[in-house]
């Protein structure tokens, strides 16, 4: 199946809203998305840079006989990493897509750089006014130089916090595993013992190194 420009139209400025676009682009938008048909229905979900399902014959070896059948794109789900964004972007994308990204540097610079008239899906379109958007704002924002010293205690904070999680979810581990208090003091023992038993093998050691030390020097 297919959806019409229109359609496309209402549901971008539904989505997006009027007053978070950047100006000129719903005119862009407008200018570029026909009125006709254009994708099939699933590619709303993906960004598949002009491959959509083909169709035509199967013709048979023996009689030349030809059967009606379709090409499907090869598409697969991606998490695509967005520094514009500042997080993962799961999509679904053709190979042919990833290719196209992979040349442009980026999910970011692909959607940059690509034509209105060429984004032909519905999600690749409402992708690329976002991303325009946030990154004209990122144009505007003032550039902070933090000091060694800064970044060295930013550097210990997130160390710090690291083993504060860490520590939470052990505790929490032991809360649903049920882990007692009983059993951190049989390995406190255990811990004890053990340095008992290796401090009793030290002090057999140094009075094997005496009673030897005395046979000597009788001799």
């Amino acid at each position: 199946m297919a959806f019409r420009g229109k359609e496309m139209m209402k549901k971008m400025m539904k989505t997006v809203g009027e007053n978070n676009l950047a100006p000129g682009v719903k005119e862009q938008l407008k200018k570029c998305i026909p009125d006709s048909k254009v994708v099939m229905n699933r590619a709303k979900r993906g960004l598949y840079a002009g491959r959509h399902i083909q169709f035509g014959n199967r013709i048979s070896e023996d009689g030349g006989n030809k059967s009606r059948r379709s090409w499907m794109p090869n598409v697969q789900e991606k998490r695509l990493f967005s520094y514009i964004l500042d997080h993962h972007i799961r999509v679904k994308v053709t190979t042919h897509a990833l290719r196209c990204i992979d040349k442009a540097g980026g999910i970011d610079e692909y959607l940059l750089k690509t034509p209105y008239h060429k984004m032909d899906t519905e999600m690749g379109l409402l992708w690329k006014a976002k991303i325009e958007k946030m990154y004209g704002e990122l144009g505007q924002m003032e550039v902070v130089f933090f000091s060694p010293e800064d970044e060295a205690k930013f550097e210990q904070g997130f160390k710090d916090l690291k083993l504060v999680e860490r520590a939470a979810r052990r505790d929490a581990r032991r809360q649903m595993y049920g882990w007692s208090g009983k059993q951190e003091e049989i390995e406190d023992g255990r811990t004890s013992q053990d340095s008992q038993d290796e401090t009793a093998n030290a002090g057999d050691d140094s009075s094997d190194g005496d009673v030897h030390k005395q046979w000597v020097a009788n001799s």
